[in-house]
């Protein structure tokens, strides 16, 4: 089962499952889950959609309650929204009355910080998330990528130790998408979160993370965990690398057996 069990855990969920009402009975969504997640880390989840990885997200960020099992943040059970957990999900869902700025600032102003200090570490995301020059625009004037620039600077901002990313470049076309990824791996050098993010990409799955876990159709279960041994920093020149490619190759013929369809 995929884990890391080390002393410097600091997200975990223990046994979970998690079941849906439905009209015609429950609709399982998640059976056994187990991981835990080192300090710092980079982890991807990937596997096939309805598997219920935005499900484990939710749950661990405390937004969902598991039907079974539990969600820790180190040994405190996660059963409400937090401040040290950050989530960003695939549609950036900003306030299209607020500028980028009053987008950015919102998580400080709802904490009662006081203005001189939002205005101060505002500032800084805008800067840290290549923002500059767009503190006064509208969300309907950003393109994709610059609101998921907002929508991550948003979830930093009030300095979480664990970000939860829900297939966060998946509305984004390729190029952006793969210049998203590399501002994403700029951030995380630069404040090394611990990070857990959903996505469908293997390659971006491989250039952004430490280990890679693997989740099988619904009723998802943790069926792989794939450590990835390129060195840091990364850069997308990667994706040409004999290495790379051999990883990548790896990771699909590792999801292949769990979503094939029975003939």
């Amino acid at each position: 089962m995929p884990n890391d069990t080390g002393q410097d855990t600091i997200l975990a969920a223990e046994h979970i499952s998690h079941t849906y009402s439905g009209p015609n009975g429950g609709i399982p969504a998640l059976h056994d889950v187990t991981l835990h997640l080192s300090r710092e880390s980079f982890v991807c989840l990937v596997g096939p959609s309805g598997g219920g990885k935005s499900t484990l997200l939710r749950i661990l960020a405390g937004l969902l309650h598991p039907s079974e099992g539990q969600a820790r943040l180190e040994s405190e059970p996660i059963t409400r929204a937090q401040r040290r957990i950050g989530i960003v999900f695939q549609q950036a869902n900003l306030m299209p009355w607020r500028t980028v700025t009053g987008n950015l600032s919102l998580p400080l102003e709802l904490a009662g910080i006081p203005l001189a200090e939002r205005q101060q570490r505002t500032q800084a995301m805008i800067e840290l998330t290549g923002l500059d020059g767009f503190e006064d625009v509208y969300p309907a004037a950003l393109s994709g990528g610059m609101a998921q620039r907002v929508a991550i600077g948003r979830a930093l901002i009030h300095d979480p130790e664990v970000l939860l990313l829900d297939e966060p470049f998946g509305s984004l076309d390729a190029l952006t998408r793969e210049q998203m990824g590399e501002e994403l791996l700029r951030i995380w050098a630069r404040h090394r979160k611990t990070v857990l993010m959903v996505t469908h990409s293997i390659p971006e799955a491989v250039l952004l993370a430490d280990r890679v876990l693997v989740m099988s159709p619904r009723p998802g279960r943790l069926v792989n965990d794939i450590t990835i041994p390129l060195p840091r920093p990364r850069a997308l020149d990667l994706l040409h690398r004999s290495d790379f490619v051999a990883l990548t190759e790896r990771l699909r013929h590792s999801i292949r057996p769990v979503t094939r369809p029975a003939l």
